[in-house]
């Protein structure tokens, strides 16, 4: 067996302690991780406290020198509550010597992002404190933003009045699959709107502040290089424990092709239906065009599966009904708190270990295909 591959089995078979059950305690495993690893951290404090009252803040920490042709960026928490995910991914790859030495080898500088919308992650929610989606909020805003007119059909029923919904809410979200099909009611819940501030998946009117900030960090490490990757890591669809390679790039069929070519023909995409997610508009992965449009960029959005789509719909209507009613009682909030972390987390042995082995895999191959562009 190569020594990579030994690194990558030993790791995840150990994977349960680089996972966390709290934002504060993640972030506390990361920053000791960086630390173990010799890399210095680099924290851009949020201006809310967390759930516990904790500080909050977006952490950087880099591996490799300033001025390197070629660089991954690796990132988790763009929609908060899937931090307990991503943050356990990030710290498994700085515990990983072997990954470390083989991107210092190649010539591939490393950039962890930790806790890009580190409100959401804390509050177990999936939005910024602005209750914005940070992956429908990169638009040019002095222009018309897009209409989605599915969305404005149905804003009522995705999040009534009350909750839980009574039975003809659901009976008319069911009348729009009957009529438009399944993957439209998807398209039109998720795909992005910027109509209703108070309903899901709204990308925002203005840049919040996980777009200010990681805009400031992109300028600081990205402007250089040559060439960038990108792997965020989220959660929420597909099969529990799978890891879906999304492209994360515009529509472009040479990213695509070399996308393909460094994380295999399973990479899908977004715009010709084979990906389980919808087509999204907004999307984070416009930071790197926008900042770094010198560089040949190739993006990955890794989404781990966890609980069937319709369980994770239903949480989220449930946490944006909570969030626009902050009167609601203490077991109602805490319920719908315990099922937006189920819903996007797994605390379960197996699945921390097929995702870790999963993201120490795209590191991997990201790095290789980092090099063999130079």
């Amino acid at each position: 067996m190569a020594e990579g591959s030994r690194s990558r089995a030993g790791v995840a078979l150990s994977a349960e302690r680089f996972f966390a059950a709290s934002y504060a305690q993640a972030r506390g495993r990361f920053l000791a991780a960086a630390e173990g690893a010799g890399l210095d951290v680099q924290s851009h404090a949020h201006p809310l406290t967390g759930r516990d009252g904790e500080p909050l803040a977006m952490d950087v920490a880099r591996q490799g020198a300033a001025d390197a042709g070629a660089l991954l960026v690796v990132s988790s928490a763009c929609h908060g509550v899937e931090g307990y995910c991503g943050s356990g991914v990030q710290n498994a790859l700085l515990a990983d010597a072997g990954f470390r030495r083989a991107a210092a080898e190649a010539g591939v500088a490393v950039l962890y992002v930790h806790a890009l919308n580190p409100w959401g992650f804390s509050w177990l929610h999936r939005t910024t404190h602005e209750n914005v989606d940070l992956n429908r909020n990169w638009q040019d805003f002095g222009r018309a933003l897009p209409r989605n007119e599915g969305y404005d059909e149905i804003a009522h029923l995705v999040v009534p009045a009350r909750w839980p919904p009574g039975p003809e809410v659901e009976a008319g979200l069911q009348e729009f699959a009957a009529r438009r099909g399944a993957r439209a009611l998807q398209s039109a819940v998720s795909g992005g709107q910027y109509h209703h501030p108070e309903g899901l998946f709204f990308g925002g009117h203005t840049p919040t502040w996980s777009r200010i900030t990681l805009t400031h960090v992109l300028e600081k490490h990205g402007a250089r290089c040559a060439r960038l990757a990108w792997i965020d890591l989220h959660t929420g669809l597909g099969p529990s424990g799978h890891g879906e390679r999304i492209c994360a790039d515009r529509d472009d069929a040479q990213a695509l092709a070399r996308a393909r070519a460094w994380w295999g023909p399973q990479v899908t995409s977004i715009y010709d239906g084979s990906s389980a997610s919808a087509l999204l508009t907004g999307m984070i992965f416009n930071a790197a065009y926008e900042i770094c449009p010198d560089a040949q960029y190739t993006g990955l959005a890794l989404e781990y599966g966890t609980l069937p789509l319709d369980e994770v719909l239903h949480a989220l209507r449930a946490d944006q009904w909570l969030y626009n009613h902050p009167e609601a009682p203490a077991e109602q909030r805490d319920a719908i708190g315990r099922a937006m972390r189920a819903a996007f987390y797994t605390d379960g042995a197996e699945w921390k270990q097929r995702v870790v082995a999963q993201g120490l895999q795209a590191a991997h191959q990201a790095v290789a295909g980092l090099a063999s562009d130079d």
